[in-house]
């Protein structure tokens, strides 16, 4: 997996509101939590995402309690926190600097949500270069409805979301898939 970084998007209590409807992995922040705790042990870098919008009465602005990172994912001192304001975990935060003087070649990507921010952030790591992980059981959607008012299940969206990510931008992978490919890599040192 070469100089890796762990990327967590958006894990923030903002996804707690009702407003975003029904949703799939209610297990997500659990996983996260697993690979971080892992992550830790191991002494790589992570890089906390979070969204801020600086609009009255957002779920993410800054003085509101959806604003803070949810308990499972919460920053240790020293860790990097980096805050966007658009989708892209890229776009106006330094975050290809520091995987680029750290010597990161790995991106492991998870967080909320799959078709938004995780999945832009994904595709530009791709894009940049970066070798790309997603872990699909470490993410979650929301239900959405279309243009036509068509209403698309939370699971749908989240399936459909991996499956344009796939190979061309990253390996999609479980967290017991991640896991298991660090300990055989531990292994063979």
């Amino acid at each position: 997996m070469g100089n890796r970084a762990l990327i967590l998007v958006d894990i923030q209590k903002a996804f707690h509101d009702p407003k975003w409807g029904e949703r799939n992995n209610p297990d997500a922040e659990k996983n996260a939590g697993k690979i971080l705790k892992l992550w830790r042990e191991k002494g790589w870098k992570i890089i906390h995402v979070r969204h801020r919008n600086d609009t009255p009465g957002s779920v993410f602005h800054p003085e509101g309690a959806g604003f803070a990172f949810q308990e499972e994912v919460m920053p240790l001192i020293g860790e990097t926190i980096i805050t966007k304001t658009v989708n892209s975990s890229f776009i106006g935060t330094g975050l290809e600097e520091i995987l680029r003087e750290n010597g990161i070649t790995t991106a492991v990507i998870f967080g909320l949500t799959t078709p938004h921010c995780v999945s832009t952030t994904t595709r530009m790591s791709g894009n940049l270069g970066f070798t790309t992980y997603l872990v699909s059981d470490a993410t979650a959607a929301f239900g959405l409805e279309d243009q036509h008012g068509t209403y698309y299940d939370p699971q749908t969206i989240h399936d459909v979301s991996l499956a344009t990510l796939h190979e061309e931008f990253a390996m999609i992978v479980t967290t017991e898939e991640l896991i298991s490919e660090m300990e055989l890599e531990a292994q063979s040192v």
